[in-house]
């Protein structure tokens, strides 16, 4: 199996007035070529900032340790021409982002610059990356990403500005320039939140397609799990900045082994008519977290253990060899 990103022991810290907090704490994982890995979660549970510290564009003041290693990376100073992520330079970073790691960020139309025509902010993204082709080829490439991300009339549509678009196209142009540039490693942050039903399966189709015809490592960032289990080979459940919970999706999504990630289940709406059962409490403030399990305060299977010490990501007994889960109760 290659992989294409190590992450281990991944921490982002930003700077408060109540002291230092950890929105990414102790995260590791690994993406091989061709996979797609969900990142799930709650609004506040550490997915954005994880997707950030990756792509070197987390806040202003924040620190990052641990490792990252992007192994698409070949002009990297690391182990086998790799690059660490977590400790590159802004230089480092500038050359291979967009090049050889993307991000299709959550809201399009805040991303996209309102003023420049679509197609120009395609062929930007590919003229960063290769300055030595003329104008007239990097046109040629932008249509040929607009193509490639299934928008109707390219030509038309790269004359147009943002607002000009749908929302699910507007979606498209984002998928376009990310992939513009040719990246190995592809993030997907909450791509399909704002689309109704019917452009979300279209866009999680032309992100598996494209997945698949390009060889493309997929980092799919939602909260979501319907989408997970249609899109992901793998999830990982995040809360409080640390994964809970990761294994095969489909391992994870019938026979979960966190009570959270057992929560997050029960709370999805799905196509009997019955009463959600919602998580009591609220993910607990980054300033405030309990000694012991973050989640313990909300769990209903909570012992005293619980408040002792963070528990650490073992294996059950009757689990697969890799799913894993961070509770005492996972023996």
């Amino acid at each position: 199996m290659e992989l294409m990103l190590e992450v281990r022991g991944l921490t982002v810290e930003l700077p408060t007035r109540a002291g230092w907090i950890r929105p990414v704490n102790d995260v590791s994982f690994a993406l091989a070529k061709g996979e797609t890995l969900g990142i799930v979660g709650e609004s506040g549970s550490g997915k954005t900032m994880l997707a950030l510290a990756l792509m070197g564009l987390e806040p202003h003041g924040a620190r990052r340790s641990g490792e990252a290693w992007l192994h698409a990376s070949r002009n990297g100073s690391g182990r086998d021409g790799a690059l660490n992520l977590a400790s590159a330079s802004e230089a480092q970073l500038r050359e291979i982002r967009g090049g050889k790691i993307s991000m299709i960020f959550q809201e399009p139309m805040t991303a996209l610059d309102p003023v420049i025509r679509v197609g120009k902010q395609i062929e930007e993204a590919i003229r960063v990356h290769e300055p030595r082709l003329g104008k007239s080829e990097i046109r040629e490439r932008a249509l040929d990403a607009i193509k490639r991300a299934a928008i109707p009339e390219p030509e038309r549509r790269a004359r147009q500005y943002p607002h000009q678009l749908s929302g699910g196209l507007r979606q498209r142009a984002m998928i376009a320039m990310a992939l513009a540039a040719g990246p190995s490693v592809l993030i997907a942050d909450e791509p399909t939140t704002a689309l109704d039903v019917t452009v979300q399966k279209q866009i999680l189709e032309l992100l598996e397609t494209l997945r698949r015809d390009l060889r493309l490592s997929l980092l799919f960032i939602t909260h979501d799990l319907g989408v997970v289990a249609e899109i992901a080979d793998r999830v990982a459940v995040m809360y409080a900045g640390r994964i809970v919970e990761e294994g095969p999706a489909r391992k994870v999504l019938e026979h979960p082994r966190h009570p959270y990630t057992e929560g997050l289940l029960r709370a999805a709406p799905g196509l009997k008519r019955e009463k959600l059962a919602a998580i009591p409490g609220n993910v607990p403030a980054l300033d405030a977290l309990p000694n012991g399990c973050a989640f313990a305060p909300r769990c209903e299977h909570r012992v005293a253990e619980c408040d002792a010490k963070m528990p650490e990501l073992v294996r059950a007994r009757d689990a697969s060899e890799n799913h894993r889960a961070r509770c005492i109760l996972v023996r």
